[in-house]
């Protein structure tokens, strides 16, 4: 994909586990971007990996501005799925399908 300039994994503080999320910056723009574009939802120790944009200023991320809610999805909708049913319409910053775990 590119050059990495840094990795940080995110971990309890207490516990030091991670988390399960992690900042990877790039030194290009173009290699982020070519690393959103190929990986997102690659499995990672096999896991789907959601790849997405950090956006450091809370506004923007509190904003709401262009989310939506999609309800009643049949149970064989991914986050893979939904995200490419959706990207026809433009730039998806991030897409996650709920699920309740009992």
């Amino acid at each position: 994909v590119g050059p990495v300039a840094s990795v940080r994994v995110c971990r309890d503080a207490s516990t030091r586990r991670s988390l399960g999320y992690a900042y990877v910056n790039f030194h290009r723009v173009e290699d982020a971007e070519r690393a959103l574009d190929t990986m997102n939802f690659s499995n990672i120790r096999n896991k789907p990996c959601r790849i997405m944009w950090s956006h450091r200023d809370p506004s923007l991320r509190k904003s709401g501005v262009g989310n939506i809610f999609v309800k009643n999805l049949a149970k064989s909708i991914d986050n893979k799925s939904l995200y490419d049913t959706f990207s026809m319409f433009g730039n998806i910053l991030s897409c996650k399908v709920a699920t309740n775990h009992k």
